[in-house]
């Protein structure tokens, strides 16, 4: 039995020896309050030697209040019920690993079984290769114990979830499903949306890699016009593009991997679609090239609708501004604040909505911009909208 997790800030797994016995813990969490709970044990003289690059250890801090309950199982609901944010964990001890899903599901945690094993993951793209089958989606809030010779549930689901949206628009792998929807048939949705509410006449549609391309295939599909690679991506040494903390090596980033095909280019008006448009500047940079090459017209069709709202349930984007996305920019310069009249810009349709874009699409030099609706997408996913969590654009969502 092992576990692990791939994390840029936090040592993890850490082993706690305590009064529930000797265990080891990675968790992926965003914990909204964690300064309010470090000093809750600060207050009880409880020591931290755990390191991380931002401050307290989060595992660590959830050891410590699993540690404060009678049992493993107690300990886990203690977290769920202090934590203002998210946290998902798995929990290695002499009985087996325990699993537990953040209490709103904004994270995913799959088992998998074969013969004479059982795993969890993050997602079902790691079970193939490995002979692994998807054997349960842990729901939120949910407990799970397994060993190597079967399973048991240690907790029920909540009734409530809010899984993040952004799994199946740029996060999850193609090939992984979550909640039993594949995230590549997702996304050829999201794109036949785009197409259907699109007027642009084009010479074909391309996506950006990697993410892109299957919404751009969706909207191929859908439009019954050519699909081509404009762009291709060089990946070796290169990370994903939104995790750099710093501006300029996201930019670098984002230039480095991405090769225009100049060939395919030139004389052409061409629709590109992509996961999301959160900050804008990369795109810039892109554009730029494209028009160096050639390209007549861009028209740019992101799959999700205007970010407005800062995540402050995960670390899908680790910026320190509102101003850094794109629509609060926007706004901003429209009104003077970047807080003003949020529900009318998050609404397809109003004057201040058209504004916001048009504003957008001058700031990345495009021939037009044409967003995703948030309804097309949610529909495009499958699940109840009261199931998803859209907070980064409606503001909708809560601890």
């Amino acid at each position: 039995s092992g576990i692990g997790v791939i994390s840029d800030f936090e040592a993890q797994p850490i082993i706690m020896k305590s009064h529930l016995g000797e265990f080891a813990i990675v968790t992926v969490s965003k914990i909204a309050n964690i300064e309010e709970l470090t000093q809750r044990m600060l207050d009880q003289h409880r020591t931290f030697s755990e390191v991380s690059a931002e401050g307290t250890n989060a595992t660590e801090l959830v050891a410590m209040m699993i540690c404060e309950e009678e049992s493993i199982e107690k300990g886990i609901e203690n977290v769920y019920d202090k934590v203002k944010g998210s946290c998902s964990m798995l929990i290695l001890t002499e009985k087996g690993i325990y699993a537990a899903r953040d209490k709103l599901g904004r994270t995913t945690i799959i088992l998998g079984k074969k013969d004479g094993a059982y795993a969890f993951a993050s997602e079902t793209s790691a079970f193939s290769n490995l002979g692994f089958e998807t054997e349960h989606f842990i729901g939120p809030g949910e407990i799970i114990l397994a060993t190597a010779d079967g399973w048991e549930q240690c907790k029920k689901p909540y009734d409530k979830m809010q899984v993040c949206a952004f799994l199946w628009v740029y996060y999850g792998y193609p090939s992984s499903d979550f909640e039993g929807i594949n995230v590549e048939d997702c996304r050829y949705r999201c794109g036949a949306a785009l197409a259907r509410k699109d007027k642009a006449e084009v010479d074909f549609v391309s996506g950006i890699p990697d993410s892109g391309i299957a919404h751009a295939v969706g909207y191929s599909n859908e439009k019954q016009i050519p699909y081509k690679r404009a762009v291709v991506k060089y990946t070796p040494t290169w990370p994903r593009s939104f995790m750099p903390q710093n501006q300029k090596v996201r930019d670098l980033v984002a230039k480095m991997k991405l090769i225009p095909v100049k060939s395919l280019i030139k004389g052409k008006k061409i629709v590109f679609c992509d996961d999301s448009i959160v900050r804008g500047t990369q795109f810039q940079d892109n554009v730029k090239i494209l028009y160096e090459y050639g390209a007549e017209e861009i028209h740019v069709r992101p799959a999700c609708p205007t970010l407005i709202f800062p995540c402050e349930f995960l670390n899908f984007s680790r910026s320190r501004s509102n101003l850094d996305l794109a629509g609060r920019k926007a706004i901003y310069e429209l009104e003077g604040a970047d807080d003003k009249y949020l529900d009318e810009y998050a609404t397809p349709g109003t004057d201040r909505y058209h504004a916001m874009i048009e504003k957008i699409r001058e700031r990345i030099g495009v021939t037009t911009l044409q967003y995703q609706e948030l309804d097309d997408l949610v529909e495009a996913i499958g699940l109840p909208k009261e199931r998803l969590c859209t907070h980064c654009w409606d503001g909708s969502s809560w601890f």
